[in-house]
């Protein structure tokens, strides 16, 4: 096993857990009256736990099994059937994103980033010779991207959309795809981007308080989020105010448990603290690039590409996000942000990393075969052999 892969994102994950409970300890106390500081920690740590089992377990179980027409459909409906679900639970901030269990709930756009590369690196590799055909694959892959990324967009949830974009390019790319049809796709998928910020009056006001956050007319309005959260960031300076002793996460910085929490991090841990974990995502992204580059055959390249590419990726998004690079969306931290889907399903992706990452090294094992040795032979009493 990659056990360097395996300690990083264990790592991730158990430190999220530790600033989920610095960044929500005082608004789970006030939440109810039933409620204490360790009400968000103690389900992200139920959450955690049960995670890196499940990655463990991932991991154990062989990628090569996902490569067959039943696996793929199974994955795909139960995706899909959770996506539409969704519609029939009651909004929440007004989105519907949620199926809801007593207070447990399951946010099924979380399933369509293991859902969208296993389906395209199975197609891909069963159409290897055929990539750059029109309709034999480009069409059924853009297909799927439409149906899995199309509930998802009507949620709405235009961040986790933006995502899925991301792993098909990545994907269709790493599978050879004629240059013109990538160029196409993306320039198509950048117009659908433009024409979904520019149609929805939420969206345009959040791209006009992007241009300057922290103005009177923003501050208080489209752009409070953003401009509260560099408020965190900058009061941490380079060394940090001390784990827990942030003041942004006091009822000033929205949902800093969740979408916001790379600010907390960044408020008590200082640049130090941003900075490694900026760097435990470049590692990440070392060790699963490398697992996907050596893989054992295409299926297993196509897919690692597909996993890896959705985790760095939302993380850069969120990260640019908290930081005003990009515009204010919503979307989790990976491993970081509270959630129990979120956890779940980032730490599996990275268990079929770590099987894929076995496979590559057990393939150079049995390709290398058992080593010749020398053979010493004795020597006779005349010195000779």
């Amino acid at each position: 096993m990659d056990w360097i892969m395996f300690a990083i994102a264990a790592s991730l994950a158990v430190f999220g857990t530790m600033m989920v409970y610095s960044a929500s300890a005082m608004i789970a106390h006030n939440e109810s009256a039933g409620a204490t500081q360790f009400t968000y920690f103690y389900k992200q740590l139920a959450f955690t736990i049960a995670g890196i089992f499940l990655m463990f377990g991932a991991s154990r179980v062989d990628y090569r099994r996902y490569n067959n027409p039943y696996a793929v459909v199974a994955v795909l409906a139960v995706t899909v059937g959770a996506l539409i679900a969704v519609y029939g639970f009651p909004e929440i901030n007004g989105a519907r994103r949620w199926i809801r269990f007593g207070s447990f709930s399951l946010q099924p756009s979380e399933m369509a980033k293991i859902a969208l590369p296993l389906f395209l690196a199975y197609y891909l590799t069963r159409n290897s010779d055929r990539v750059g055909d029109l309709r034999a694959t480009v069409l059924p892959c853009l297909a799927c991207l439409g149906l899995l990324g199309g509930l998802v967009f009507f949620e709405p949830d235009l961040g986790t959309t933006i995502v899925l974009c991301a792993i098909f390019a990545a994907v269709y790319f790493a599978a050879g795809a004629k240059f013109l049809h990538i160029v196409t796709v993306v320039g198509g998928l950048v117009l659908i981007g433009a024409a979904a910020l520019l149609l929805a009056p939420w969206r345009l006001r959040r791209l006009g308080a992007f241009i300057d956050p922290c103005d009177p007319d923003n501050a208080a309005g489209a752009g409070y989020q953003v401009c509260q959260s560099l408020y965190a960031i900058g009061s941490g300076g380079i060394f940090g105010e001390g784990f827990a002793k942030g003041q942004q996460k006091l009822f000033y910085l929205p949902y800093p448990h969740s979408d916001f929490i790379f600010s907390v991090v960044g408020e008590e841990l200082g640049l130090f603290g941003t900075l490694g974990l900026v760097i435990a995502f470049g590692l990440l992204l070392w060790r699963g690039a490398r697992a996907a580059i050596k893989a054992p055959d295409r299926f297993g390249t196509l897919l690692g590409i597909g996993l890896i590419t959705g985790i760095i990726v939302q993380a850069l998004f969120n990260i640019s996000v908290v930081i005003s690079i990009l515009p204010a969306k919503g979307i989790p931290l990976p491993f970081i942000s509270y959630g129990g889907s979120s956890v779940l399903v980032t730490l599996v992706a990275v268990g079929i990393l770590l099987n894929i990452s076995q496979a590559s090294a057990a393939d150079r094992s049995e390709s290398e075969g058992p080593i010749d040795r020398p053979v010493r032979r004795k020597k006779n009493k005349n010195g000779l052999r």
